[in-house]
């Protein structure tokens, strides 16, 4: 921890902060020092603090105020007060204030730094807390598991494996819908980082204006409507891991201010000079031809092969004819059934929308559905087409149309026009009977 852990001391007695500062120096820690409290204010504007020890009673700004502006300005930085003149009354007001400590001089160095990994760990648990309120806030999708057998599948899933312990980069490639969501998903959970929440962000369902603010924050009136502070997702993700949807649609302008967070963690929020540090794994997703993107000078090499490092293609669903079944039945559930014809029709179509257009279609048809049973008559109108034999001669199938539609005129004839009886004895339900009427023009 002593590595990460940054301290600053303010005190006006000069020689009593500057010891301080080399015994912790000394310790490992990151150490800056202050005099007044104006200064200790214009030095968190620029860097970010986890602790603030503080004297109470010094000229100018006093320790009440500066606890007040430091309060507003760096709410993360844990505060520790020593002063030489302890009252009740002081100590109350700081904790009021949040203060995480309060002690008087003289105090042994040792129990000091005891004092600042137990302010450390109260900043780690606010900050986690911070993450989790937001991601709830913010995440508005369900999470469905991955669901399949089919060899495609089978690998990408053994890359998962391989790849989700590593803190490497991941691009995840495929085409609309094809759950590259869930992947990320996936390699987060198998990751060193999965006590920690997914933090997730849509390039492309951002207005472009917004993409920016969105990861890496702003400060209260840095653009019109910026009312108030709001951290950036890099912040929320901070020890965790942010998943980039749609990487391809990010605005050329602000790749490079990415590139610089995935080269050496650093970045600013809209409106502020201050520098903040964080640490977060990257997986992106596109369903654009990243290589055809950089060659056309829409997005960065240097930031592609940054995010590239390890690539896992998604296969269309239309390649995955085994697993559709599979994903069928897991979405029916168990409350709903298919006849063969519908069954039939969703195991035969090309599924243009991949899982997602799949997951809609069956969605939509339980609403539609009668007696929990999905019929033709509940799926959508592209599914509804009979599939054409490209290898049947076009007469043969005119023909084969020309008998079906006399067949069935013949015993409507004779049933006198009965549909319930027509449809018992050609052996089909009643709905595909009257489908079959409206598709060859039976009256």
């Amino acid at each position: 921890m002593n590595e990460t852990l940054s301290i600053l001391f303010v005190d006006d007695e000069e020689d009593f902060g500057e010891g301080c500062a080399r015994w912790f120096e000394r310790k490992g820690y990151r150490v800056a020092q202050s005099t007044s409290g104006q200064d200790a204010l214009d030095l968190c504007g620029h860097h970010d603090f986890e602790i603030a020890i503080l004297d109470w009673n010094m000229p100018g700004l006093s320790g009440l105020e500066l606890v007040q502006r430091m309060c507003e300005s760096n709410p993360d930085t844990e505060i520790i007060v020593l002063t030489g003149a302890g009252t009740i009354h002081n100590a109350v007001e700081s904790m009021r204030l949040g203060v995480f400590d309060f002690q008087t001089k003289p105090f042994p160095m040792d129990e000091l730094e005891r004092r600042c990994r137990a302010a450390f760990e109260r900043r780690k648990l606010r900050k986690e807390n911070t993450q989790l309120r937001e991601v709830i806030t913010r995440s508005t999708k369900k999470t469905r598991g991955m669901i399949g057998h089919s060899a495609p599948m089978q690998k990408l899933m053994a890359l998962i494996d391989r790849v989700a312990p590593t803190e490497k980069s991941v691009l995840i490639q495929g085409e609309s819908g094809t759950g590259k969501e869930l992947v990320a998903a996936a390699i987060h959970s198998g990751s060193p980082r999965s006590d920690k929440p997914l933090v997730t962000v849509n390039c492309a369902a951002l207005p472009e204006q917004l993409v920016e603010s969105e990861l890496f924050g702003h400060e209260k009136g840095s653009f019109t409507g910026a009312t108030a502070m709001k951290p950036g997702l890099f912040e929320v993700a901070d020890g965790s891991t942010l998943f980039i949807d749609e990487i391809g649609e990010m605005p050329l302008a602000l790749q490079p201010k990415l590139l610089r967070v995935l080269e050496d963690g650093s970045l600013r929020r809209i409106g502020s000079a201050k520098e903040r540090h964080v640490d977060v794994r990257i997986v992106a997703a596109t369903n654009r031809n990243m290589e055809n993107e950089v060659a056309e000078g829409r997005f960065r090499e240097d930031l592609y092969y940054r995010i590239n490092v390890m690539s896992l293609e998604l296969s269309p669903l239309r390649h995955r004819g085994e697993d559709i079944e599979l994903l069928i039945q897991h979405f029916l559930g168990t409350e709903f059934e298919l006849d063969e014809e519908a069954q039939a029709a969703l195991l035969s179509y090309e599924w243009p929308g991949n899982v997602r257009q799949l997951i809609n279609v069956i969605e939509r048809a339980k609403i539609l559905a009668d007696d929990q049973l999905l019929t033709m008559e509940d799926l959508p109108k592209e599914l509804q087409r009979p599939p054409i034999d490209h290898e049947a001669p076009l007469e043969l199938a005119g023909s084969l149309q020309v008998l079906q539609r006399d067949h069935i005129t013949e015993v409507l004839l004779r049933e006198n026009g009965n549909k319930s009886k027509t449809a018992r004895v050609l052996g089909i339900e009643r709905r595909k009977l009257y489908r079959m009427m409206k598709s060859h023009g039976i009256g």
